[in-house]
């Protein structure tokens, strides 16, 4: 049988870069046995131990830290700056986050024990789930496969990624570098494949799916984990909504539009797709951005600022919406029409719409490239209607130099994040939780829950067992009245009177040693 391989091609000139050799789906059985048994001593090691590996993952990204901007730009077209900054930097930035705070958040946690339940003592601990399924994308193939997959490894769980086959070499970058850093066999393991070999995957029943992609194929993955019960984080797409008051800083909010926008040829989930101005400013406003738009630079030099785009397929959905916008009337404000775009070419025109309505396919439907429509509005709740008015929930801005109305009018906006004068930020904040409402996801990481929820929630309750029996133990003979009392007491809404409440629960404590 003749070996399948995913061909690597540079956006810019479609020169080929690599062939990589694919996961055959009759691979994955094994590898799901391999992860199983790494589970076993990887699981028990303390959260310390595992940490001594991230760190040697750490130094070798540093230590090849530019050679990792260079294959990451290769295979996504974007420029050198962003995959520094935007794909190496949170993950850096993770790892440190990691080695900071994940003692803490993954250790025993003591919490609260009722009154009740005098003597006792309650904790709760997390145990890992055991193998872990990633599946990431290919705008941030880096940034958006290792926080999940770091995430899963450091509560003890084995991983098996797959990463996107639209960049492929990304996917042997990162497998490359968990080899150099020296973790166990079998701890993180990579499938490199298409749809076929996601699917079998999904289907191979793992502990938990964490997937990042399209809203069709999330549903679908979600489907095949309700099946079997399989827990499941799906962060999907967005059409994020930037909300311009007339009081905010207009050069800023101007230049943040253009970038939040514009930034990695708009391939971002999180980035500015609607761009709601009031009335009274639209006008200057639409100025600034035409003039902050004509300063960009598009190419791959180190002294650009967008990159091409990076998937063909992605290229067409962009046409498409732009020849839906300007045939129902829509004005080009900067960039050009389709039929003007270069069709060998992976650039595409920066675009300013205007004149466009909420029913426009680039209003209602993720468009994913560098399109920014820009719509007024009159007041306040209007803007918020129509931020609200999408599918969509994953992240809004809102800018204003009065801060209370612009918190007041973020508490209004049904998405998973709210950025105040500023955009994208939030997912940056390793503190933060990301995730999206509506049709733009289910469930969160980062934050402290981006950790546990890789692990089951184990509750326990400590007692020193030195007393003889409990008050609520056999038998019940002569308690009822007094265990009537005891609550009437406890529970009261004028507070407790704890001179009859230590009578009555002595009442029961003698009954109970007068039948053990």
């Amino acid at each position: 049988m003749q070996e399948e391989k995913c061909v690597v091609h540079f956006p810019k000139t479609g020169k080929h870069i690599a062939s990589i050799p694919e996961t055959s789906v009759y691979e994955i059985p094994f590898m799901y046995e391999r992860a199983k048994k790494a589970f076993m001593n990887w699981s028990k090691l303390k959260i310390e131990e595992r940490l001594s590996y991230f760190t040697a993952l750490k130094r070798v990204m540093l230590e090849e830290l530019e050679e990792l901007v260079e294959k990451i730009s290769l295979d996504t077209g974007k420029v050198k700056t962003e995959a520094l900054v935007a794909d190496l930097m949170p993950t850096l930035d993770f790892l440190k986050h990691l080695e900071n705070t994940a003692a803490k958040t993954l250790g025993r946690q003591k919490v609260s024990t009722p009154l009740l339940f005098i003597g006792k003592k309650s904790y709760v601990e997390y145990m890992a789930r055991g193998t872990v399924l990633v599946i990431s994308p290919w705008n941030y193939p880096f940034q958006l496969s290792m926080v999940p997959i770091l995430s899963a490894l450091i509560g003890g769980n084995t991983v098996i990624a797959k990463p996107s086959e639209v960049t492929p070499f990304v996917g042997i970058v990162m497998e490359e570098l968990f080899k150099k850093a020296k973790f166990p066999e079998g701890v993180i393991q990579f499938a490199h494949g298409g749809k076929e070999l996601g699917a079998a995957l999904t289907e191979q029943k793992p502990d938990y799916i964490f997937f990042t992609g399209s809203v069709q194929t999330g549903k679908i993955i979600g489907q095949v984990a309700a099946k079997h019960l399989i827990p499941i984080t799906l962060e999907l797409g967005g059409k994020d909504p930037m909300i311009v008051l007339k009081d905010a800083n207009l050069k800023r909010a101007a230049k943040a539009a253009v970038w939040g926008a514009f930034t990695n040829s708009g391939q971002v989930c999180m980035s500015v797709e609607r761009l709601y101005v009031e009335k009274e400013v639209y006008e200057p406003f639409l100025s600034l951005l035409r003039e902050e738009v004509a300063k960009l630079k598009q190419g791959y030099g180190l002294n650009d600022d967008v990159g091409s785009m990076t998937f063909p397929k992605q290229k067409e959905i962009v046409r498409a919406h732009i020849e839906d916008a300007l045939k129902q009337g829509a004005k080009l404000e900067t960039g050009a029409p389709p039929h003007e775009w270069k069709e060998d070419s992976m650039f595409i025109p920066l675009m300013v719409l205007s004149g466009v309505t909420r029913d426009m396919r680039v209003i209602k439907e993720e468009t994913f490239g560098p399109v920014l429509p820009i719509i007024p509005f009159n007041t306040v709740e209007e803007a918020v209607e129509l931020a609200n008015d999408s599918e969509y929930g994953l992240s809004a801005s809102v800018w204003s130099s009065d801060l209370d109305k612009a918190s007041s009018i973020a508490s209004q906006l049904v998405s998973g994040a709210v950025v105040i004068n500023d955009v994208i930020v939030s997912i940056a904040n390793h503190h933060l939780p990301f995730g999206g409402t509506k049709q733009s996801g289910i469930g969160r990481y980062h934050g402290e829950q981006g950790l546990r929820m890789f692990c089951h929630e184990k509750a326990i309750v400590v007692d020193d067992g030195k007393k003889k029996t409990e008050i609520q133990w056999y038998p019940y003979k002569g308690k009822y009245r007094d265990f009537v009392a005891l609550f009437k007491e406890y529970y009261s809404h004028k507070g407790v009177n704890w001179i009859k409440f230590l009578k009555h629960y002595r009442e029961l404590i003698k009954k109970s040693n007068q039948e053990s």
